[in-house]
């Protein structure tokens, strides 16, 4: 059964949008807006409650909206975990009323900071018709404001722009693969080389540091600088708002070009990437990893070149990525653990994610899901996809600026070795890849080998083996497509 799912789905996977293209002078705006949740929200990133206890950093949606003659496009940048499909619906289907921009030119990714706000729970609540309006909690509403407000004021600001595009290589070590070979040949992620049991790394990092900054015209001024850099936003921990490293990407950026410069971070795939050094115990902190790339840029900057030819060009393909299967045995067992989990009990971590994903995956594949989910999940619910069937149909979305410049947004926590595909294959010289963006509901996108070695990026995907190739192939599909229109 599954062979023949995934044969058609193959087949029929891939749906691509006419292409969209301009050859006029490209205008830019870039514009921010505060997304902080009040304390004593819940926060996302791990397996347990965790309630807000303060701020160290404000938490932003930060928007740019690129228009030549009569293509527009727009992408937001939130600092969050991830972009349920039910807050992506809802930002695209409001900014665009608002801004005139195409549903299908607005894009939405995720920084994925895990001292973030858990608010999909949330906000499937408000959403819902019947929901009781005085039991809503507002904030999931001030966020799809947040992002909103973010788009209409960077399209209120969209001014003539020249552009300069380049990349850094990051030195100093900051990113690591957590995944690691065993000598019983099994695969193991969060391991350190003083295990004796540890062979090799299972997969490389990416140092590259992608760039691109917006500069008015009639000044010379930056507006907007758009950075890159594939490693987990994982690294703060405790219980107060953060947007974790880039927060120090942006004070580096705006020492440097002022405070009304626009600093927007894109999350490149790492989904196999986190901060811990395997030779070492100690973890490096949050302000060193953001300074440490802040100098990576600023040292890059004055190597970028001006983008020449800026024909602005949005291209996307549908892609049917096929769920897992999920049996009446994996979900007694997860409406057997979840209430255990919940009540403080302990339940063995492996477990407990398998769990959370069985009712997941079961409220997607099933109008009338198996299992009380509404009751089980805090997260994880959908009303746009709920019962959507045995495949998710995610966007691959492609930005592109003249013949060097290439932004490509994938679905779900990808991991490196797809994000670096694209890159070798790309034709465009400044290839940034964000991850995260119009929904968080694949979880993780492991490479094909890597279900094989199997952990805790394989027990957290929601997709079969060959998901992660399939979206390498569209992104490829529709960047040559771009590079080669007349």
């Amino acid at each position: 059964m599954l062979k023949s799912i995934f044969r058609i789905v193959c087949i029929a996977s891939l749906t691509f949008t006419s292409p969209i293209v301009s050859a006029q002078s490209l205008s830019v705006g870039v514009a921010e807006a505060d997304i902080t949740p009040p304390i004593g929200f819940p926060m996302a990133g791990y397996y347990h409650e965790r309630l807000a206890e303060g701020q160290s950093d404000p938490l932003k949606a930060k928007a740019v909206v690129l228009r030549q003659g009569d293509v527009l496009a727009a992408f937001v940048v939130a600092d969050l975990t991830g972009i349920s499909r039910d807050l992506y619906e809802e930002v695209r289907r409001k900014a665009s009323k608002e801004t005139g921009i195409p549903q299908s030119h607005i894009v939405l990714s995720a920084t994925h900071s895990h001292t973030a706000p858990d608010y999909s729970g949330h906000l499937y609540r408000c959403l819902k018709a019947d929901a009781d309006p005085a039991t809503k909690n507002s904030y999931p509403l001030l966020l799809i404001d947040g992002c909103v407000d973010a788009l209409v004021r960077a399209n209120e600001t969209v001014r003539p722009v020249t552009v300069d595009a380049g990349t850094g290589q990051q030195a100093t070590p900051v990113a690591f693969n957590r995944r690691f070979v065993m000598k019983d040949g099994s695969v193991k992620t969060w391991q350190n080389y003083s295990n004796s049991q540890v062979v090799r790394v299972a997969g490389p990092i990416d140092p590259e540091v992608g760039l691109l900054r917006f500069k008015s015209s009639d000044n010379g001024k930056a507006i907007g600088v758009v950075s890159n850099f594939s490693l987990h936003l994982d690294t703060v921990g405790g219980t107060k708002w953060s947007a974790d490293y880039p927060y120090y990407i942006e004070q580096s950026l705006r020492k440097e070009f002022g405070n009304e410069m626009i600093s927007v971070f894109g999350l490149g795939c790492c989904g196999d990437i986190n901060h811990s050094d395997p030779n070492r115990k100690e973890r490096n902190k949050t302000d060193f990893i953001g300074n440490s790339i802040a100098e990576t840029i600023g040292n890059a900057l004055p190597q970028m070149k001006p983008v020449d030819a800026t024909r602005l060009q949005i291209r996307s393909a549908t892609v049917n990525l096929p769920m897992l299967e999920v049996t009446q045995q994996d979900l007694k067992r997860a409406e057997d653990l979840i209430p255990i989990a919940k009540a403080g009990g302990n339940v063995a971590f492996f477990d407990l994610v398998s769990a959370y994903k069985a009712v997941v995956l079961d409220q997607l594949q099933n109008k009338e899901p198996r299992t009380a989910c509404d009751e089980l999940l805090s997260w994880g619910l959908s009303h746009t996809w709920r019962g959507i069937g045995e495949s998710l149909p995610v966007e691959v979305t492609t930005i592109t600026i003249g013949n060097e410049v290439a932004i490509v947004f994938l679905p779900g926590e990808v991991f490196v070795e797809l994000g670096l595909a694209i890159k070798q294959a790309s034709p465009y010289a400044t290839t940034m890849i964000f991850e995260l963006s119009n929904c968080v509901e694949t979880m993780y996108i492991p490479t094909r080998a890597a279900y094989a070695g199997g952990s805790y990026e394989v027990t957290n995907s929601a997709v079969q083996p060959g998901s992660g190739e399939m979206l390498v192939e569209a992104a490829l599909k529709l960047l040559r497509e771009s590079a080669s229109a007349e």
